[in-house]
């Protein structure tokens, strides 16, 4: 048995299940019927992770995005990872809305996850390492109970838990 355990937090999401979400979108923006004849388009900018949403209007582009997130949601993606970041007006009448993929742990909410857990005084050693946060203890015990910590600062990531150990 191991004399100490570990596990790292970080904000990554599968981009190859964004990708699939956005395509399962697509297929079913085909299909609707409030979509014939409607502009409306879903695009991901994989290096900027920038998602498109191109509609008619205000309200089309608000059901392109509720479709998307609800595929994203079964696609085991947070919602949380989505963030809008603007909306404006399009060539043609049209309105878009770009989407930001939210996949990096940022050393404010790093420095808040080290805070939170040696606030908690377990025999444990929280450390940033560039975008993700190691945590080093003994008891695996103390490992839960920091992912426990963790879940309850309720901070607006997609965080997840890896490599417990």
């Amino acid at each position: 048995m191991a004399s100490e355990h570990s596990f790292d937090i970080s904000a990554a999401i599968d981009i190859m299940e964004l990708k699939n979400a956005i395509e399962i979108a697509k297929k079913e923006l085909a299909a609707r019927y409030d979509f014939k004849g409607v502009t409306a388009q879903i695009e991901l900018n994989e290096k900027d992770k920038i998602i498109t949403l191109l509609s008619s209007s205000d309200n089309k582009v608000d059901a392109l995005k509720d479709i998307l997130i609800s595929k994203i949601i079964k696609r085991n993606i947070p919602p949380v990872a989505i963030i809008e970041d603007k909306r404006e007006s399009a060539s043609g009448g049209n309105t878009k809305a770009l989407l930001r993929v939210n996949d990096t742990l940022d050393s404010e909410n790093a420095k808040k996850i080290t805070k939170a857990i040696k606030d908690a005084k377990l025999k444990v050693n929280a450390s940033i390492r560039g975008d993700e946060v190691r945590v080093v203890g003994k008891s695996i015990d103390d490992l839960q109970e920091c992912i426990r910590i963790v879940k309850a600062l309720n901070l607006e990531l997609a965080l997840s838990f890896k490599n417990l150990k």
